[in-house]
């Protein structure tokens, strides 16, 4: 009888580990999408474009940007958590519409920025900073 009762005891226990596993899970599910949304709204551009656009730039071969695989430069700052800085590049207000030209052409802002003109267009730069916003 005493057997029995433990393994009910720990097939309860695994049941109530999993729900609340899958409430942290489903919250953290709102949260992304709702920093998603208000990404959006902040910069006009889609998140679901800028990790294609990363690669072909070559982002992540000078900064580490979470959730884009290989991009762990050493280079420029990690771009990670950036919705939370007060600056961009140390010299910028962060604010959506200086995160999109400081990505479009950062010597607007600082001559000697070692982050180069890229070629990247306004609306890429506004998908970049709506990722960027969301993580």
């Amino acid at each position: 009888m005493q057997i029995a009762f433990t393994r009910l005891n720990y097939a309860v226990a695994a049941l109530v580990l999993a729900l609340a596993f899958i409430g942290f899970a489903a919250d953290r599910l709102r949260d992304k999408e709702k920093r998603q949304a208000v990404a959006t709204a902040m910069t006009s551009g889609d998140a679901s474009r800028a990790p294609a656009i990363f690669r072909r730039y070559g982002c992540g071969g000078c900064h580490v940007i979470p959730g884009i695989p290989g991009a762990d430069g050493k280079v420029g700052g990690p771009l990670v958590d950036l919705r939370q800085r007060i600056y961009i590049g140390g010299v910028a207000s962060n604010t959506p519409e200086n995160l999109v030209q400081w990505i479009v052409l950062p010597q607007r802002f600082s001559a000697n920025s070692a982050m180069p003109a890229t070629g990247i267009s306004e609306a890429e730069a506004r998908d970049l900073a709506a990722y960027l916003y969301a993580q």
